[in-house]
């Protein structure tokens, strides 16, 4: 029940994109699928999202044929395991800070012999036990997408051992953090900032480590690409609908420029 959709294409050096969704809606998901996302990035780190509206998103984005990232609250085996368990195409874990962490993560998220996650074949994401404990097993070793991201100074700094990690597909590269890890923060394009992104890019291109970024506009969609991210996101659910609503708003605003203020 693991759409490894991305996890494919990023073995093919192909790009795919997503976007961060932030609530707790099964409808706006299917809608985004539709759209033509490749995947979501379910972000349980900033939204206050449940276990079990976390695995509806995923059964959503199933339904389309989008593959589903849980961006968990912290590299805590629990939350790993329960995005898991629900059937996630794969985790995206925030906050860490050095390449020792991460294979923490990676022996978490995969089954023995990679890792130790915990044993539970009887889930949605091993079909409910209806799937052979040993075809599940290998199916969720081999389909199981990790990322992790880069987002402070120190993994920054930890970056070529990061590259070394087996089993880690993907290096998210967080600037909003990094530049306040750095110092400026909120000034992601600070050229102290930019160098270290630069080192980190040159990094995972000479280990062929991918790395992902946000792109929140058309010209940081366009660098990103051309910069070698093969996993980007574009926006959030909040953010695009925020940006519909803006403009549907801008369209009747003249034609209440003479209404008094009650």
């Amino acid at each position: 029940m693991i759409n490894s959709l991305i996890k494919r294409r990023l073995e093919n050096d192909e790009p795919v994109f997503g976007t961060f969704v932030k609530f707790a809606s099964p409808n706006l998901v299917e809608m985004i699928g539709l759209s033509g996302f490749d995947f979501i990035i379910i972000d349980s780190e900033h939204a206050n999202l449940t276990h079990g509206e976390i695995e509806e998103l995923i059964r959503a984005a199933q339904l389309v044929g989008m593959a589903a990232i849980v961006r968990t609250a912290d590299a805590g085996e629990a939350n790993i395991l329960h995005a898991l368990d629900s059937g996630a195409s794969g985790i995206q874990v925030p906050s860490l800070s050095s390449a020792e962490e991460a294979r923490a993560v990676v022996r978490r998220a995969k089954y023995h012999p990679i890792g130790e996650r915990g044993w539970a074949p009887g889930c949605r994401a091993g079909d409910y036990a209806f799937t052979p404990p040993k075809t599940y097993i290998e199916r969720a070793n081999r389909d199981t997408t990790v990322a992790v991201h880069v987002e402070n100074a120190r993994m920054a700094a930890d970056i070529e051992a990061l590259c070394q990690v087996d089993h880690l597909d993907v290096a998210f590269i967080g600037t909003g953090d990094l530049s306040q890890s750095l110092g400026y923060p909120g000034e992601a394009e600070h050229p102290e900032v930019q160098k270290v992104v630069d080192r980190v890019i040159d990094a995972c291109k000479r280990a062929g480590k991918h790395f992902g970024m946000v792109a929140s506009n058309p010209d940081a969609l366009k660098q990103a690409v051309e910069r070698g991210s093969r996993y980007i996101a574009w926006q959030s659910d909040m953010v695009m609908y925020k940006n519909a609503l803006k403009s549907a708003a801008d369209r009747f605003a003249p034609f209440r420029a003479n209404r008094q203020e009650v």
